[in-house]
C-alpha cells in the first residue's frame, strides 16, 4: 500500500492534478492517440491493395444487366430528340450540347426523371450550360449574346461530356430533315422506275 500512496502523492506533487484527473487525462490521450493513428496507413500497408468490407448493404445480383450499347441515332431534329428525356425506360436518356447528342443514361441518378438535371434531357441545352442556368427559357441551343467567359464554360461542359458519355447523333434543323426525306423519296421513286424499265 506504501508504493500506491507514494505514487499518488508524486503524481499530485509533480503535475498539480489530483490522481483521478491525471489518470482520466492520460486515458483520454491514449484514446485520441489511437484514434488519430488509425486514420493513417502504416508504411508496411501503404502498397497493399485496399480491403473492401462486406458488412455494408452491398448486393450482388446475378440478374444484373450489362450496360447496353448506345444506340446511334445519326441526324435528328429537336422534335425527334424530345422523347429521349427518361420518361420511357425503354429509351436512352439523351441531351445535346452544341448540336452533338450524348447518351447520359449511365448517369440516370443525375439526368433521370426527378433528378437534379432532368430538365436538360431530351433537349439542346448549350445556352443553359454556358450561363449555368436552370431557367426553362435558357434551355436551348441559342449562343447569341454570350461572352467569352460563358463560351469557355460551355466548352468545359462539352469536353466533360465528350470524355464521359458516348456521342450518339447530331441535331439538324427540322427543315433539313424534311429535305433529306424528300430526296430519299425521289431516289426511291427513281430506283423503282429503273427496276420497272428493266
Amino acid at each position: 500500500m506504501g508504493i500506491y500512496t507514494t505514487v499518488m502523492d508524486e503524481v499530485a506533487l509533480y503535475t498539480g492534478l489530483s490522481p483521478t484527473a491525471f489518470f482520466t487525462i492520460l486515458a483520454m490521450m491514449v484514446v485520441v492517440y489511437r484514434t488519430v493513428t488509425n486514420m493513417f496507413v502504416s508504411p508496411e500497408d501503404y502498397n497493399k491493395p485496399p480491403v473492401v468490407s462486406t458488412r455494408g448493404n452491398i448486393r450482388f445480383d446475378d440478374d444484373a444487366k450489362p450496360a447496353a450499347e448506345p444506340v446511334q441515332l445519326g441526324e435528328i431534329t429537336e422534335e425527334e430528340l424530345r422523347p429521349y428525356n427518361g420518361s420511357d425506360p425503354s429509351k436512352p436518356i439523351l441531351m445535346a450540347i452544341k448540336g452533338q447528342i450524348y447518351d447520359v443514361s449511365s448517369a440516370r441518378n443525375f439526368y433521370g426523371p426527378g433528378s437534379p438535371y432532368a430538365m436538360f434531357t431530351g433537349k439542346e441545352c448549350s445556352r443553359a450550360l454556358a450561363l449555368l442556368s436552370f431557367k426553362p427559357q435558357d434551355i436551348n441551343g441559342n449562343l447569341e449574346g454570350l461572352d467569352e467567359s460563358e463560351l469557355a464554360v460551355l466548352e468545359d461542359w462539352e469536353y466533360k461530356f465528350m470524355e464521359k458519355y458516348p456521342k450518339v447523333g447530331q441535331l439538324v434543323p427540322s427543315q433539313r430533315t424534311q429535305q433529306n426525306e424528300h430526296k430519299e423519296q425521289i431516289q426511291d421513286n427513281f430506283d423503282v422506275g429503273k427496276e420497272e424499265a428493266k
